[in-house]
């Protein structure tokens, strides 16, 4: 942990920006993860995301600024920090079409000298629902399969920074919930995560913060709290009952808003401490920050 109490950044981005010409695509760009955070960058066609995400993984080089991976330049430092990088850019994921997916993934494996790699294939290869397909051609893949297929190649080597350009497009409902439920898992396991989507509801429920673009610039970063934390209660008394909240010390904040108080803090604590009170308590929901219409707003107004 460092001085001001977070952990060391896996990624930084430092005032990046990029000119095709005399024409600034991005100007100014900058953020800083840590381990096992989700960062998810949205932004209208256009706004530069994925021009972003290529010099973020190397792909591009900045006409200004840097871009830090542990650390170390990943322009200039080259395999011993692109090593830690896992990524899917402009998806689908290219692949030698006339091999299966099994054998594209051993020449990944062979590339990066990954240890017990024929067990690890099978592990990603399980854990995208491809095997049934694994020893079948790429060349008759699906488009969701070959998008499973990217991800599985980026999380192959168990990277510590995980970058991924609108990883669930083109897949169906259960596809991209499956994405999702993997990067949930890649973050909790201390994997750094980027990815850029136009999912913002769905990435709203695991996602710690977002970045929105804006005609190449960092616009507004939102800070996501977490709906598990956040709740909406309405109970009898709301005057009396938001009195007695704000004097426990387990409740970060508690405010009301029209019927309902919004508290955040351990949810059955919470109305433990209110029926102890003498008060009713009716009705408990998740507080959802509506993440899509805020971008919207943000975007409309930029």
């Amino acid at each position: 942990m460092s001085a001001n109490g977070r952990k060391k950044a896996y990624l930084a981005v430092e005032k990046v920006g990029k000119l095709y010409g005399r024409k600034p695509v991005l100007e100014g760009v900058s953020f800083t993860l840590s381990p096992g955070e989700v960062y998810a960058l949205a932004g209208p066609n256009g706004s530069g995301k994925t021009t972003l995400i290529r010099m973020i993984t190397g792909l591009a080089f900045p006409t200004s600024g840097r871009v830090l991976m542990l650390g170390k330049n990943i322009h200039e430092g080259g395999y011993a920090v692109r090593r830690h990088l896992g990524a899917v850019v402009e998806a689908p994921a290219a692949f030698y079409p006339y091999l299966t997916g099994r054998a594209n993934l051993e020449r990944l494996a062979w590339l990066s000298g990954l240890a017990g790699a024929a067990e690890r294939i099978r592990e990603v290869l399980f854990t995208l629902e491809l095997i049934t397909v694994a020893d079948q051609p790429v060349g008759g893949y699906s488009l969701g399969q070959r998008q499973r297929l990217g991800l599985a190649a980026a999380i192959l080597a168990k990277p510590k920074v995980l970058v991924l350009d609108e990883p669930t497009s083109g897949l169906d409902p259960d596809g991209i919930q499956k994405v999702h439920e993997i990067l949930r898992e890649q973050a909790a396991s201390g994997v750094t995560v980027l990815l850029s989507t136009h999912h913002l509801r769905e990435v709203s429920a695991y996602t710690d913060r977002v970045g929105i673009l804006g005609a190449g610039q960092l616009i507004d970063e939102v800070v996501m709290e977490g709906a598990s934390k956040r709740h909406r209660l309405r109970v009898s008394e709301p005057d009396r009952a938001l009195a007695v909240l704000q004097t426990l010390p387990f409740v970060e904040r508690a405010e009301r808003k029209g019927e309902v108080i919004v508290v955040r803090g351990p949810v059955d604590r919470v109305v433990k401490a209110l029926v102890d009170d003498g008060h009713n308590v009716y009705e408990v929901t998740a507080d959802y920050f509506d993440l899509y219409e805020y971008y919207r707003e943000r975007i409309r107004n930029a």
